[in-house]
């Protein structure tokens, strides 16, 4: 299908400028309208659709600014680029405040001129194809998209509910790698009011050290060496949304204390910036690692990992809700099936007996990954033993460990024995691990630490 031309519309009284400005945008592709003066921009603005405005601030009769608020009013998603003399950057600044996207000073070339208003239409097709992406999703799984019927998935779905209802309240996931955090995070946002304002993801473990701080916070025009034009970062983009911060665990020390602030006054200051910019957004957070033990090893601020931790959701890894597996291939499967042309209707006993003795370290996203290698090597209409992977074909059967209720000596134990006994076996199985003993006992940690000191536990 072929792509529609992109419209833009030149305001400026300056006759020979709005020429050049209108030839060098044609020569690239865009259709281009002109304007002289304000009052002709607003009944242009209302009679036709544009993608893109070019304003000067300085117009007669009417002020840029006003023609900005109206038009913003005409069209809030509109794209204006306010062009400005040097005298009057504070006025492009605070035009950018109403709503404006960028600024150019006059004195720009060509070249200059197409790259700012191709940014700007680059973040506006993104905008419009996430906000397509969420209306789908939305269409498409009107509940919460995280699949499974085991009773920890049935508890997590529940308590996801619980959490979205709160407008601002900071959301800690806690899970093992491809466990499906993002997924949660995506459930928490589309159930909340914010659901129609953005969810903007960030992973902090892939982004370099010395580039977080503005990815995270923005910076004005000139702040460094190639700070060229105002750069918006991820909590000014997510303003009325939801801002995900994955692997929170990999920030480091010296940006904790910013992002703390953050979460404290609900404002920023953009680096090279002179006053806060204040914003409405919910943070979630997510880690598959420990974070009470990257607070004791120093790794963490104790302060902000109990600030991002009024709720926490802790999400099962895939061996510990064996009955969703099978189920959940067989979704891959069918998704497979129509990406590959096939028509697979399910599995051996072999096949389905093999996945749920398999211990999964990667978790969902390991399944998912292994169903589609089977649908691709599968030549009937079943997925049998040879289409798994030899660490599959190759896991041992789980044997359920007996639970013994007698004493070396054969005498009957007391129900607070038993207890005893099985706390330290599962500390015994994490290592001594407390903060994971507890989730799998399902008690808190400082219920735990009760128990031990009850019955001397080192």
């Amino acid at each position: 299908m072929k792509e529609r031309i992109l419209k833009i519309l030149i305001v400026d009284d300056e006759e020979v400028l709005t020429l050049g400005y209108s030839k060098c945008l044609i020569k690239v592709g865009y259709e281009v309208k002109t304007a002289s003066s304000g009052e002709e921009a607003i009944k242009l603005l209302k009679d036709e659709m544009f993608d893109l405005v070019l304003l000067d601030i300085r117009l007669p009769h009417m002020s840029g600014m006003e023609v900005l608020s109206k038009a913003l009013e005409i069209d809030p998603d509109l794209i204006v680029i306010m062009i400005t003399a040097h005298g009057s950057v504070q006025s492009a600044v605070d035009a950018m405040r109403m709503g404006a996207f960028d600024y150019l000073l006059k004195g720009f070339d060509h070249e200059e001129l197409r790259t700012v208003v191709k940014k700007a239409l680059d973040m506006y097709r993104l905008k419009r194809e996430v906000s397509q992406l969420q209306e789908n999703e939305r269409k498409n799984y009107p509940d919460i998209a995280i699949f499974g019927n085991s009773p920890k998935i049935k508890y997590i779905k529940d308590l996801i509910k619980v959490v979205a209802r709160t407008p601002k309240t900071s959301v800690l996931i806690e899970g093992e790698s491809g466990t499906g955090k993002e997924l949660v995070a995506k459930a928490v946002h589309n159930l909340s009011s914010r659901s129609d304002k953005p969810l903007i993801a960030i992973n902090c473990s892939a982004i370099p050290e010395n580039l977080m701080e503005s990815e995270l916070f923005g910076y004005e025009k000139g702040a460094f060496t190639d700070a060229k034009s105002l750069k918006k970062g991820v909590f000014e983009l997510a303003h009325g949304g939801t801002l995900f911060l994955d692997e929170i665990s990999s920030m480091k020390l010296s940006l904790q204390p910013k992002l703390l602030r953050v979460l404290e006054t609900q404002s920023f200051r953009r680096i090279g910036g002179t006053s806060d910019i204040k914003i409405d957004v919910r943070i979630i957070a997510a880690t598959n690692q420990e974070l009470k033990e990257c607070v004791d090893n120093g790794s963490f601020r104790e302060d902000l990992y109990y600030r991002l931790k009024v709720m926490v959701i802790n999400l099962p890894p895939l061996r510990e809700r064996v009955e969703d597996i099978v189920p959940m291939a067989k979704m891959f499967i069918e998704q497979n099936n129509k990406e590959f042309s096939k028509n697979i209707v399910g599995f051996s006993k072999e096949a389905e007996q093999l996945m749920q003795n398999f211990d999964w370290p990667g978790n969902v996203r390991e399944l998912k990954n292994i169903m589609e290698r089977a649908v691709i090597l599968c030549q009937g209409n079943v997925v049998t033993e040879e289409y798994l992977p030899i660490e599959l074909r190759s896991a041992k059967p789980k044997e359920p460990k007996p639970i013994s209720y007698q004493s070396p000596t054969g005498e009957a134990l007391s129900l607070q024995d038993i207890e005893r006994k099985h706390i330290l076996e599962m500390l015994d199985k994490f290592n001594g691990n407390k903060s994971k003993a507890a989730r799998v006992l399902n008690i808190s940690r400082s219920t735990l630490r009760e128990k031990l000191k009850q019955y001397g536990i080192s």
